[in-house]
């Protein structure tokens, strides 16, 4: 049995030896096609994973806020509930208060295997400088806690988050609003709450240009500091939670919310419309390079057809000598698998050049060099192998099924 595989892998090298040509340009669509597979899939999948890791990262897993997605029965409604009367022009209640008994839901949270809380108070004031007013969302954090949940420390450009518990009034603002403002590290800038109360808060900290998400329009102050300044003391408005499993945001959150009624928020659902798109670009991006591995194997085909037509006398001296239809089958089957993977290793090696390249490219965003993030898993490596193999396979096996049919009689007597 192995001495006659032997013989048929013999015979197909034989006929990808004697024409050279097809081979090379066989091999050759191949390689190209699974180079620019694995440089296209690299670039976008690792886009995509830079991407998810950034919303992942730059803000708590988990936002439990003072929302009710249902708030409770209004008293009218609820007293003549079932009853003949109609109200009318009736206040609906949902009064926005801070979460009440905050403590508990942050033990709670704490409770969770891997998971940590961080309490906060957000606000609106109002940042009077030289005639211009500047609103701005105030933040009021405990430092400690929420370089735990979120990467804010990481993303500052000057000053650190500890500076908050240093320095008196101390405020963190975005690198754009502080240029809006003219102000930089150290500088003092009057801040007015809605309640009327103004105070005097000096910038420790500038956050980087391009985190929309933490300092465009964004500042962070002491919490104790912040609840002072809006007249809410003791009061925190949001927890935010990170989990040592991120993906299981979404199960966690909807226990939480179950369990307390107050709004929480997974990244998952924050993100839903940019990961909507994510998977609607993958399916357009999958559906391209496929295209192009297909495309790729139309030159398998042509060559192992060719084959086929130019071997007809070879494959009737086979038959004749024994060679069933299945071994014939397998020859040109092995031709198309040899093509195939020869393909495969070139584009590999093409694949890996161009991802080189592509990786070395410097880009300046936000006044920081950054290269193209790249997915170079061996998991792009093995589905482009797989691909490629498989098509490679369904073309070298219609023209082998072909062949295998050849009436040898026919073809020594001339016929065909």
């Amino acid at each position: 049995m192995l001495a006659r595989f032997s013989l048929l892998i013999h015979i197909a090298s034989r006929h990808l030896i004697v024409r050279r040509r097809q081979t090379l340009v066989a091999t050759s669509g191949v390689a190209v096609g699974v180079g620019f597979f694995l440089a296209v899939s690299a670039l976008m999948v690792g886009s995509q994973n830079d991407f998810v890791r950034q919303l992942i990262d730059v803000a708590p897993h988990i936002i439990i806020s003072d929302e009710l997605r249902s708030p409770p029965p209004q008293p009218g409604i609820a007293a003549y509930s079932g009853g003949a009367v109609q109200l009318h022009g009736y206040r609906i209640r949902n009064e926005v208060r801070g979460l009440k008994d905050w403590q508990r839901i942050l033990a709670s949270v704490n409770a969770i295997p891997g998971a940590i809380g961080s309490p906060s108070l957000s606000g609106a004031v109002t940042l009077r400088l030289g005639g211009r007013d500047e609103p701005l969302a105030i933040v009021g954090i405990e430092p400690g806690l929420e370089a735990k949940v979120s990467s804010i420390s990481d993303k500052l450009r000057a000053g650190h988050l500890d500076d908050l518990e240093r320095v008196q009034g101390g405020v963190i603002l975005g690198e754009e609003l502080a240029q809006r403002l003219g102000r930089g590290m150290g500088d003092i800038v009057p801040a007015t709450a809605a309640n009327g109360t103004t105070r005097s808060l000096r910038i420790v900290a500038l956050v980087k240009k391009g985190n929309s998400q933490l300092g465009s329009s964004s500042g962070y102050m002491l919490l104790r500091e912040a609840q002072s300044l809006l007249g809410r003391p003791f009061i925190i408005n949001r927890i935010g939670v990170k989990l040592s499993d991120p993906y299981a945001a979404e199960t966690v959150a909807a226990g939480l919310e179950a369990r307390y009624r107050y709004k929480a928020q997974s990244w998952q659902e924050r993100s839903a419309d940019f990961l909507s798109l994510l998977l609607t670009r993958n399916v357009i991006m999958y559906t391209v390079v496929s295209a192009i591995l297909l495309v790729a194997s139309f030159g398998i085909y042509t060559a192992v057809s060719n084959s086929v037509a130019d071997k007809r006398r070879d494959i009737a001296i086979l038959r004749s000598m024994g060679f069933s239809q299945g071994d014939l089958q397998m020859v040109f089957v092995l031709e198309g698998m040899a093509l195939a993977v020869i393909g495969i290793v070139l584009g590999w090696a093409l694949g890996f050049g161009l991802m080189t390249i592509l990786g070395s490219l410097e880009f300046s965003i936000g006044g920081e060099i950054q290269h193209m993030p790249l997915d170079r898993s061996p998991r792009q490596y093995a589905i482009a192998a797989a691909a490629s193999l498989t098509a490679g396979v369904l073309a070298a096996w219609l023209p082998a099924r072909k062949a295998s049919r050849v009436d040898p009689v026919d073809i020594l007597r001339g016929a065909v």
